[in-house]
């Protein structure tokens, strides 16, 4: 019985469609009139070239006949045009940019030229690089550059086994000559660079 009474209030209250109407109600467009559906689209004329600027007003008449005038000349004649024009105005003339330099379009001639200068001094840090070893040097090598890597035994068979490998960056060439002659005592071959 309950089951019958929820079932009649349910279906006795309105839906939301009967309150309202349909759900396109258009209240900020006073004046809207449906498009119709059977209507062809309009089709707009765009100008052939866009011109950000607007229109530009027509050359004057004294312009007219002085591009006439050009136009007239041999083309060696045009070719003066230039020149005269630089030398009547006073411009400066246009200097050539040296393409020695240009490494890439980051970075400018001056601070290309400025790394050709650095390559020149003399070089005061140096890298040592271990090329190869002796197998039965191994353990040997191991330990010398433990010595003077500052790395534990994992980290210095680890970097050891990597052959060729940079053992230490930035030294004077004294301390790399000196760990170059230590590796060479105990039979490995390292250079510097």
């Amino acid at each position: 019985m309950k089951f019958l009474q929820l079932v009649r209030c349910v279906r006795t209250q309105p839906s939301v469609r009967e309150i309202t109407g349909p759900l396109q109600v258009r209240y900020f467009q006073h004046d809207f009139v449906p498009r119709d559906p059977t209507a062809k689209p309009k089709k707009y004329k765009y100008p052939a070239v866009y011109d950000p600027y607007g229109p530009r007003p027509l050359p004057s008449d004294k312009l007219i006949e002085l591009a006439e005038r050009i136009a007239a000349l041999s083309p060696q004649e045009r070719s003066q045009i230039g020149p005269t024009l630089e030398h009547r105005f006073r411009h400066p003339k246009l200097q050539k940019v040296d393409v020695d330099f240009a490494v890439d379009g980051s970075q400018g001639g001056a601070k290309a030229g400025a790394a050709k200068v650095e390559e020149k001094k003399e070089k005061t840090a140096f890298d040592v690089k271990l090329e190869k070893f002796d197998a039965a040097a191994k353990i040997k090598v191991i330990k010398e550059v433990r010595a003077f890597t500052d790395l534990g035994l994992k980290e210095a068979k680890d970097l050891v086994e990597k052959v060729p490998v940079v053992l230490k960056k930035g030294v004077t060439k004294e301390e790399a000559d000196n760990i170059i002659e230590k590796i060479k005592a105990v039979g490995g071959v390292a250079v510097m660079e």
